[in-house]
């Protein structure tokens, strides 16, 4: 779990830089709407891996003591989704929906990549 956190940190550390050029991009580009669906969908992706990361730990905490476990909360990660979706269908003058979603899987491509640049470091 100890190499889950580091991910997650990096995760959080590219999703600010993220961030900061979304905002950066809105306040001086013309595709406002493009930027605010791209931050809103990153902020919760990044939601939905946090969430993942938790359930995950409490999965592994209670398969070593024997416990059974209900979930991963793969509920309320879709809940997240759909709920950014609704969001940015609701004020579509303020948010872009295919930024939203292409910001909601912002995180996992993130952490694929990552975990490409880590393995091809170790071989």
């Amino acid at each position: 779990m100890v190499e889950m956190h580091r991910i997650f940190k990096r995760q959080i550390a590219l999703i600010l830089f993220l961030l900061l050029v979304c905002a950066i991009g809105w306040s001086f580009s013309p595709y406002q709407v493009v930027f605010a669906g791209l931050a809103l969908g990153a902020l919760c992706g990044l939601f939905n891996f946090w969430n993942l990361i938790r359930r995950m730990e409490s999965f592994d905490r209670k398969t070593r003591e024997g416990q059974k476990v209900k979930s991963l909360g793969t509920l309320i990660r879709y809940a997240s989704a759909i709920l950014a979706a609704a969001i940015a269908i609701t004020w579509t003058e303020y948010f872009n929906v295919a930024s939203t979603v292409i910001g909601l899987m912002i995180p996992y491509i993130l952490l694929f990549v990552d975990r490409i640049i880590v393995h091809s470091k170790t071989k």
